[in-house]
């Protein structure tokens, strides 16, 4: 049989104009095919071709400001977004701005299910994650801006209750990554720091009668690998393309332990030297509801923070870590590589992971929080002026049963004096945290308050609590004034049960030196 191996620029060649393209992968370099998305950036600007193109991508994909879905980002190129985080790719987010492209967001966890069902020929996704978010029909159905006016998704009924279906269409070529391939086109994620969506990326354009590119590092000869070895099939594998330069991440060479293969088994203290100031203060009260034997999700941002604090009390190897890129426990890495993991016990693939989310297997999720309410809801998703997407935030925070949100009280300039157990207000912020009404509504109060979750807003001076009646305050930092620090500066009006317990003081005691225990 005729090897498959093709050169990156006869791939590329073959992408039309007006054609679907979904991509795998995700921010971080996370099985991000960015040799593919380069050469189709060269072909647009030295022959103007393809254009209009229709782009799917589940999770943020890019290096903030180049590579990645940046390398799209030309007016003429890109008709059409459809994306789950659109933060690492400041350049398409100017776009959707400027109303250069029609910007849609919905669910990252709803993008990579709905590309296996087009994939199985089944008529969309249906289901109950974005009800009662942006991503429900009755508030927006996921579109980002004026441009966007055609319905992606649709409310439907099923045994007298409400589900979201959202549309299939056809996916005429899949961009995928895996770390090595043979002539017949198998391709093995094995050297990957995640599997993220690459199958289904290639299931949903292989039986759309599109076609399938792999990008990876090297080509191996055949039956090199183990078959268990192999993430995506030859056959649904149309051409593959070496770059023998590619990175595991953007960190730059590849390191056995991100694909669990050398080092503890167990785990591991988290990278870094865990959070600080602030950030500490909102994690370090967050880890107090963590509790032994439960199965946690950590989010991006302050929650990142949490398993440094949990590692300090000696507490991490008391839960079971999952993160939405498919790691289950390990070291798991902050900030711009958030979603990879150092000694993983496991690793799946996304999509996967999120039917573990969707059906409820999450005991606790920590998430953080742009903005929220008197109604209890939750934006991440619309901050300023831009479309920053959820990621996995609506697939995990609608189906866990606890959920704490973690976020400043207030943003741009709020400034405190650190005092023994607690903290003073020096200068307030400028930009309110805890408004009337979110922008845009990524988790729902509403939602939550009929399926019994349990919810807590975190800040650093209070914390709230989502209760039937309302939001209630239930602690306040020592040293802040309830009515002048917490109540005359938000949005609504708060329940008041009495009055709020004290933080406990250790959430404000300084990172004890390394090898302490806190």
């Amino acid at each position: 049989m005729r090897s498959k191996q093709r050169t990156v620029e006869s791939c590329v060649a073959q992408i039309p104009d007006g054609a679907t393209v979904a991509v795998s992968g995700s921010g971080g370099g996370l099985m991000e095919p960015d040799y593919l998305l380069a050469a189709l950036e060269r072909r647009f600007l030295e022959t103007g071709h393809p254009r209009d193109l229709t782009v799917v991508h589940a999770l943020g994909i890019g290096k903030l400001g180049s590579q990645g879905m940046n390398r799209l980002a030309h007016e003429g190129l890109v008709k059409r977004v459809i994306g789950g985080h659109w933060t690492w790719s400041p350049k398409m987010q100017a776009m959707a701005r400027e109303e250069l492209i029609e910007a849609y967001t919905l669910p990252a966890g709803v993008i990579m299910l709905l590309m296996r069902e087009i994939g199985a020929g089944r008529p969309g996704l249906i289901t109950h994650v974005g009800l009662n978010t942006f991503a429900d029909p009755r508030h927006g159905g996921g579109a980002c801006n004026a441009r966007s006016t055609e319905p992606i998704c649709e409310l439907i009924e099923i045994g007298g209750r409400p589900y979201i279906r959202y549309l299939p269409f056809r996916v005429d070529f899949g961009l995928i990554r895996g770390s090595q391939a043979d002539p017949l086109g198998n391709v093995s994620c094995c050297r990957e720091a995640a599997d993220i969506d690459a199958k289904g990326v290639a299931l949903a354009a292989h039986n759309s009668g599109g076609r399938v590119f792999a990008q990876v590092q090297r080509m191996g000869d055949r039956g090199e690998l183990p078959a268990r070895a192999i993430t995506v099939p030859g056959i649904l594998v149309d051409a593959v393309t070496v770059d023998p330069d590619q990175t595991q991440t953007h960190l730059g060479a590849y390191d056995p332990a991100l694909w669990g293969e050398a080092g503890p088994r167990h785990a591991a203290r988290p990278s870094g030297d865990g959070p600080a100031g602030i950030r500490r203060i909102i994690a370090s009260r967050a880890a107090d509801e963590a509790t032994p034997g439960a199965s946690v999700n950590f989010g991006f941002g302050i929650p990142g923070g949490i398993p440094a604090i949990l590692a300090e009390r000696g507490l991490l190897d008391e839960i079971w870590v999952t993160v939405e890129q498919g790691m289950h426990n390990g070291q798991l890495l902050d900030g711009h590589l958030f979603g990879a993991a150092r000694w993983p016990d496991a690793i799946v693939s996304s999509l996967d992971q999120f039917d573990f989310y969707s059906g409820g297997g999450i005991d606790i999720a920590f998430l953080g929080m742009g903005e929220m309410d008197g109604a209890g809801n939750v934006n991440v998703s619309r901050l300023g002026r831009d479309v920053v997407g959820p990621g996995g935030f609506v697939d995990i925070t609608q189906n866990a049963k606890t959920v704490v949100f973690c976020g400043s009280f207030e943003a741009k300039g709020v400034a405190y004096d650190m005092i023994d157990g607690g903290l003073k207000v020096s200068a307030p912020g400028a930009v309110p945290k805890l408004v009337d009404r979110v922008r845009e509504i990524t988790f729902s109060g509403a939602n939550a308050r009929a399926t019994g979750q349990r919810v807590l807003y975190v800040t650093e001076r209070a914390v709230f609590e989502l209760a039937p009646e309302g939001i209630v305050l239930t602690e306040v930092a020592r040293g802040i004034d309830p009515q002048r620090d917490v109540i005359d500066r938000i949005g609504f009006r708060p329940i008041l049960k009495g009055e709020p317990a004290p933080m406990a003081a250790r959430h404000f005691a300084p990172a004890p030196a390394h090898g302490e225990a806190a």
